[in-house]
């Protein structure tokens, strides 16, 4: 029954980060496309790369670590011992925001001071911003082992609204502040996340006295304290933890923030092209995040719940392995589409879409270029993710890892490529890494899908070809958009631009049309699962329906 409890409340939370996440997206979005319009691009390259990586960075080394050690441990952890010993990335936190803002103040190149000024200022602020919110981390991690999922939600959607509309309301009213507007913004949000959780706790323990299974009884609690008897200050397990996750998570913060260290450490663009090229790696993203996440998500499971992992296609059963290449293919031939229309209409739109979401700042200059080549990776990220989602599912445990240290040397490679790309091409040098890095995982993926289907009956991997008509009318939709933005877009006026984007949806409703019309194999299997959600969806509603009739004819007879 615990078991189930904690299933569904790790699910629900799932479910409300995953909310989380789309609304910081979309806020994201709406707020950089009305603040471009306010601001230089070399603002946004100073704030959105240079000074938020020296938040994310502080915040790794100071917490990242502590959170997931003490996170470990379930219903036995010593909540003294865990308390101590996460107040630990205070110290550390106030060693990182010095050493750290020390490096980025007299190491690192620093903006021009008549283009950007209070540059100190702001380094100064976004660094105080990380080591405040070390002071929540206790709390923070009373949120997340007791599945407060609600709280952490609105926490969070608070720290950003606050952001948001102090940034916005600075920099429209007060545009004179520059850099220090976002500082402000920064510190503030920041300040706020900490108060709504030190407020909610709080009155938390003086109503809910009688709640056994919260660990903090008095606001003493909150902070650091000796444990009674003869224990350590703090659980040596969990430390020793601590620094293996530590370990662990600089290769992930490569990854994640390998592109902004590249840009910040090397010098390869100045922070104009820094803050285009964040811009369209946002804006880029957004299909990735938005489109392929959920199917290769949904996959994965499907197919760890189908596959017996590591055994080969012999031990297989049948009926299950028919089912999951056919479901596979699809998957292939749905991501691949779906790539292959954002390739084709992104060439002919993309200087349209940056002008009008954020004017002659990203449609002048090489914004337009690096959308289009960022059309070419998403469709390298969309077969790579459906791809390795199978690989993953069906790979033995020695298989994966073997595999992630694959990944160190691609991510190995990634970086270099990008620094030596960008020195050559500029920014759509860490365009064309990225998809190296794409290419060589891709590769990757599909030697093993080869090796796993070597011999048998299924073709999976014909999911990665469009039909021939298909191909055909991708092709002239190409040419007509690209003609069309040629001889209509875009500064000829409104009018030209809308019979433009007319032109684009006409082609797109023929290539639709061609979809549905030559890809019987995809449309039958789509039609099919939904029939079978449908129907299913029918026979609980029907069960449903009985059982609120027995209910009433039982409650009938006992009133009779």
């Amino acid at each position: 029954m615990a078991s189930s409890k904690l299933l569904a409340s790790a699910t629900k939370q799932a479910s409300y980060n995953m909310f989380f996440q789309v609304i910081f997206r979309v806020m994201t979005f709406l707020l950089n496309a009305f603040l471009l319009r306010y601001i230089t691009k070399e603002m946004v390259g100073v704030v959105n790369v240079r000074l938020t990586l020296l938040y994310t960075t502080i915040i790794f080394v100071a917490h990242e670590a502590f959170r997931r050690a003490c996170l470990s441990g379930g219903d036995k952890r010593n909540w003294r011992q865990t308390v101590n010993l996460i107040w630990c990335t205070v110290p550390l936190g106030f060693v990182c925001t010095v050493v750290f803002s020390s490096v980025w103040l007299y190491l690192l190149e620093r903006p021009d001071p008549d283009v950007i000024p209070h540059y100190r200022l702001g380094v100064l602020a976004f660094a105080a911003s990380a080591f405040i919110e070390l002071f929540a981390d206790q709390l923070w991690l009373m949120t997340q082992a007791l599945l407060f999922v609600r709280l952490k939600v609105v926490i969070d959607s608070l720290w950003i609204a606050v952001r948001c509309v102090t940034t916005v309301i600075l920099v429209v009213y007060f545009p004179h502040l520059g850099l220090i507007a976002f500082s402000i913004a920064q510190v503030v949000s920041s300040a706020a996340l900490v108060l709504a959780y030190y407020a909610y706790f709080t009155h938390y323990i003086r109503t809910a006295s009688a709640d056994d299974s919260f660990p903090l009884k008095t606001i003493q609690d909150f902070f650091p304290t000796w444990p009674t008897g003869k224990k350590p200050w703090t659980s040596p397990e969990l430390a020793k933890l601590t620094w293996s996750f530590f370990k662990q998570g600089i290769l992930k913060q490569l990854l994640t923030e390998g592109e902004r260290y590249v840009m910040t450490i090397f010098d390869v663009l100045s922070f104009g092209d820094q803050g285009v090229y964040d811009i369209i790696n946002n804006l880029g993203s957004l299909a990735a995040r938005f489109l392929f996440l959920p199917i290769e998500e949904s996959g994965y499971l499907f197919f760890a719940q189908s596959l017996k992992r590591g055994k080969p296609i012999r031990d297989q059963d049948k009926e299950s392995l028919a089912l999951v290449s056919r479901v596979l293919q699809s998957l292939l031939k749905v991501v691949v589409l779906i790539g292959l229309i954002i390739l084709v209409f992104g060439y002919a739109y993309s200087f349209l879409a940056l002008d009008i979401y954020a004017g002659e700042m990203l449609s002048s200059g090489s914004g337009p270029s690096l959308l289009r080549w960022y059309c070419v990776y998403v469709l390298l990220i969309a077969i790579n993710g459906t791809t390795e989602c199978f690989v993953f599912a069906a790979m033995s445990q020695e298989e994966v890892d073997r595999y992630n240290k694959k990944m160190l040397v691609f991510s190995v490679l990634f970086l270099t490529s990008a620094v030596y790309l960008t020195r050559w091409l500029g920014s759509v040098g860490f365009i064309f890494a990225n998809c190296l890095n794409m290419l060589a995982r891709i590769v990757h993926s599909l030697y093993f899908m080869l090796g796993y289907y070597r011999g048998s009956q299924w073709r999976p991997l014909l999911g990665l070809v469009p039909s021939g008509w298909v191909s055909a009318v991708l092709v002239i939709s190409w040419f007509v958009t690209s003609s069309s933005e040629t001889m209509l877009c875009c500064d000829q006026g409104w009018p030209y631009r809308i019979l433009h984007i007319a032109i684009g949806a006409v082609c797109l409703l023929v290539v639709m049309a061609t979809i549905l019309l030559t890809e019987r194999d995809l449309v039958m299997f789509v039609q099919e699962q939904w029939l079978s959600r449908s129907q299913q969806h029918n026979d609980n509603k029907s069960k449903q329906d009985q059982k609120a009739t027995n209910r009433r004819q039982t409650d009938s007879k006992k009133q009779s």
